[in-house]
């Protein structure tokens, strides 16, 4: 299956206070749907009722709480499959999926490309198929992901494969952040038009009470430090901040991220 031969339809449930769990419509049968990464149960039922959808699938890129928690309640209605990483926090996986595997649902009439993306945590997947990308909290709109397990040159190298992605690819991330990402972003470019741009549309989509989601990965590349380590503003940033040279893009990247970290 081609992993560009359907747009998906994909819906935002919001869950805590900045979640959001995806449900991807099936492009078969349009009134069964594939919850990703539902930490939350509660949410996910009442769009499921509201709508009168089925649930046919769960896809999962961590094991953090907050995307896993409401799995079991889920499950409740009725056993589907659960896909995710090899990571033995996960209990409930039906399958099990790692580097580059083919995640098919053809019932559904989807697949996805599944990529390892360790930094966020040392397991993380990121799901691929359609001209989407569910990508959980190592990439966020003009942000990535804290890094709690892995290194500098792990998260380093995951962003790179993703950005390495189709730029028309839709970005489907775990949280929203985008504002709070493009105050940092701005601060590293202060000169970046496209961000700049960017955030004068967040700030009017926020505003209305919408996503700021899905962005496209030809956006991010424009407007995400975290996938502009090698280019010349962003490294000066980087290094101003170090007060010393950084010749390789990793060292870039874990600057950035301890910036960030402390960035208010």
């Amino acid at each position: 299956m081609s992993f560009h031969a359907t747009h998906l339809n994909v819906r935002p449930v919001r869950a805590f206070s900045d979640n959001y769990i995806w449900l991807i419509e099936s492009p078969k049968l349009p009134a069964q749907v594939v919850a990703v990464d539902p930490g939350e149960a509660e949410p996910v039922l009442v769009e499921l009722r509201r709508r009168n959808l089925k649930l046919s699938a769960i896809l999962l890129t961590h094991h953090h709480p907050d995307h896993i928690g409401g799995v079991p309640e889920l499950l409740r209605l009725g056993q589907v499959p659960v896909i995710g990483p090899d990571d033995r926090r996960i209990t409930y996986k039906t399958r099990t999926v790692g580097e580059a595997e083919l995640c098919e649902l053809p019932d559904l009439g989807l697949a996805f490309k599944t990529l390892k993306v360790p930094g966020h945590t040392v397991s993380h997947i990121a799901f691929w198929g359609h001209g989407a990308l569910f990508c959980g909290d190592t990439l966020f709109s003009a942000g990535c992901g804290r890094m709690f397990e892995g290194t500098p040159e792990q998260m380093n190298a995951s962003l790179n494969r993703l950005r390495d992605l189709p730029p028309d690819t839709e970005v489907f991330c775990g949280h929203e952040y985008t504002a709070a990402n493009l105050r940092f972003a701005l601060t590293v470019e202060p000169a970046n038009g496209a961000a700049l741009e960017y955030q004068d549309s967040v700030s009017r989509i926020r505003a209305a009470g919408n996503p700021s989601l899905p962005s496209t990965l030809s956006l991010e590349i424009k407007v995400n430090p975290f996938l502009r380590c090698d280019i010349p503003s962003v490294r000066a940033a980087a290094e101003n901040r170090a007060g010393k040279a950084l010749p390789e893009p990793s060292e870039v990247f874990a600057v950035l991220r301890a910036w960030k970290d402390q960035f208010r």
